[in-house]
């Protein structure tokens, strides 16, 4: 198994990590909101959260129709 950095925009600790990812991968595309976690993390500045996108803005920035 190898280890490897993922960028997070928030920080934090991890305290749990989704092991069922190990046997099914295909979790991450099938279902990200509910199987397909990464880690579970305790914020240690909540009010990141603020900057971020929710699902539909995010898909609106990946399709290039953001802020229009």
């Amino acid at each position: 198994k190898a280890f490897i950095d993922i960028p997070s925009p928030v920080s934090g600790k991890v305290v749990m990590v989704n092991e069922e990812l190990n046997a099914e991968p295909t979790l991450m595309n099938e279902s990200p909101y509910e199987k397909g976690w990464i880690v579970k993390i305790h914020l240690s500045k909540p009010a990141e959260l603020e900057s971020l996108m929710d699902s539909s803005e995010y898909e609106a920035f990946i399709s290039g129709t953001y802020g229009q």
